[in-house]
């Protein structure tokens, strides 16, 4: 037992819960700020922290908590009711961490011997970096964009590819390299989620050492992970359904927080050029708002289900087959689609208003657009993935299964 241990105890899935709903109110009084400064106010940062909340994934080895993927979307959505761009970010700061932990752990112990609320952050596009092996390790420059949370990290944990003498790529896998190695450009200009700050990390002949890397081509993708502590159930969590379905909590509870608004202001606002003096009187309003909550109901349970799904494997000690992976790869892409409908539905009910800069839903609106549409969610190529696995044909349009 490492000193990290010593007096450690884990908080229940309830109690991450109440952490994050104690924030609410902070993280909503500095959404104008967040948004308009493109990145998250500071004081957002030191709350999620003192909370613990970006320990969920760390080992417990280091004084963290070590928890499992229905704890991360149960917290992390609590923290979008707040702020969906601190939840965004801090889940990618969270997956971090539970990436972090599929290293060996010489590295694990490098990230967190200190601290462990040393924070990761970075994109697993093994495209972005270019690598040439070099005695111990590798080389490395490359760009990667949409790194969410580099702003706040010390560790840049990014995806690479390995060219041999012939320029011919040999391997393709994930770093971990020091923020104080990389550089970040100011590249992050969208119309929604823009406080999350998920600018551009930049490596320039940046040196990986072997125990800072892990091949996605010698297994990861299939649950073959460097880590040596194969007791840790959250570390035997299947690649890829866990580093899709991260991105989900952030829509979640972005969700959730416009059909609060919504319902609470129905009561004072009327429906122009109708008798209504109150929305909440209508029986078209009702139905409208009916449909919102039970779409949002149906994003939580997939998502939910997926996690669950995830878990239950992982403590079985047993990695899911590529259509059950798919599945729940397409029940993310579901949760992430029921999220944007529900929104829709709600800036219809509340009215033309909704898109007023000085209403909170129209940045709710603009947030659920850009974190709705990550490529890796795409609705319909989810579809074709799983629809050819169930007739058993092999999907030839991507890896990432």
């Amino acid at each position: 037992m490492t000193e990290a241990e010593v007096g450690v105890r884990v908080p229940t899935t309830g109690e991450l819960v109440e952490r994050a709903a104690g924030l609410r109110a902070l993280l909503q009084a500095n959404e104008e700020q967040t948004d308009r400064e493109r990145r998250l106010a500071e004081a957002n940062v030191r709350a999620v922290r003192d909370a613990g909340l970006c320990r969920i994934m760390v080992p417990r080895r280091f004084g963290g908590y070590e928890t499992d993927m229905r704890t991360f979307l149960a917290a992390m959505s609590e923290v979008a009711t707040g702020s969906a761009a601190t939840s965004w970010a801090m889940s990618l700061i969270n997956v971090c961490a539970w990436l972090i932990g599929l290293f060996p752990e010489r590295a694990q112990r490098e990230v967190w011997g200190e601290d462990p609320d040393t924070w990761g952050a970075g994109s697993l596009n093994p495209f972005a970096g270019e690598a040439r092996r070099v005695e111990g390790g590798v080389v490395v420059t490359g760009r990667w964009p949409y790194s969410s949370g580099c702003l706040h990290a010390q560790w840049g944990v990014v995806g690479l590819h390995i060219v041999d003498e012939r320029g011919e790529i040999e391997d393709l896998g994930l770093s971990l390299i020091p923020m104080r190695e990389l550089s970040i450009e100011d590249t992050w200009f969208m119309a929604g989620m823009r406080g999350t700050g998920s600018n551009t990390i930049v490596a320039n002949e940046a040196f990986v050492p072997e125990h800072r890397f892990l091949s996605y081509a010698a297994g990861a993708f299939e649950g073959r992970y460097r880590t040596e502590h194969k007791d840790e159930a959250l570390y035997r969590s299947a690649f890829v359904p866990v580093t899709v379905l991260i991105l989900v909590p952030a829509q979640m509870g972005l969700a959730r927080a416009a059909l609060e608004y919504v319902t609470e202001a129905a009561a004072q606002r009327g429906i122009t050029h109708t008798g209504f003096t109150r929305q909440r009187d209508s029986v078209g309003f009702q139905i409208r708002l009916a449909e919102a909550a039970i779409t949002i109901d149906g994003a939580h349970l997939h998502a939910f289900r997926a996690a669950d799904d995830i878990d239950r494997a992982a403590a079985a000690g047993e990695y899911p087959d590529k259509t059950a992976r798919a599945r729940m790869r397409l029940d993310t892409a579901r949760a992430a689609r029921h999220c944007r409908e529900a929104l829709d539905m709600l800036v219809e009910a509340h009215g033309t208003s909704s898109l007023a800069d000085s209403n909170p839903l129209q940045r709710m609106w603009r947030d659920m657009e850009v974190a709705s549409r990550h490529a890796i969610t795409d609705w319909i190529v989810n579809l074709e993935i799983y629809g050819k696995l169930l007739v058993g044909i092999e999907p030839n349009i991507t890896e990432l299964i």
